[in-house]
């Protein structure tokens, strides 16, 4: 797993599509999103994660509120076969 910083992360979606997936629960989300898949967590844990099974071999970049949960979602899905995996230092705190 690797990490980017919040300033590369805004450079980067300026110019480019990014995969973001958002791993905080949906109350969170909604206060405050920059435009991630709302996949908790607890989803990410007991492997639902359908809906980001095409993104095995891309570019994901997980965030969370603070950059702990994303790091756990990171590295669960380096597990489960994701290839090229992204945790947003300082999550939502650290992007704001």
């Amino acid at each position: 797993m690797q990490i980017i910083e919040a300033t590369e992360l805004k450079q980067r979606m300026v110019s480019e599509k990014i995969n973001l997936i958002d791993v905080r629960q949906p109350e969170e989300h909604a206060e405050f999103n920059i435009g991630g898949i709302l996949l908790p967590l607890g989803n990410i844990m007991s492997m639902q994660i359908e809906e980001i099974e095409d993104l095995r071999d891309k570019e994901v970049i997980c965030y969370c509120r603070s950059g702990q949960r994303s790091m756990q979602a990171a590295m669960m899905l380096e597990t489960m076969g994701f290839t090229n995996v992204k945790n947003l230092a300082g999550g939502m705190m650290g992007w704001q």
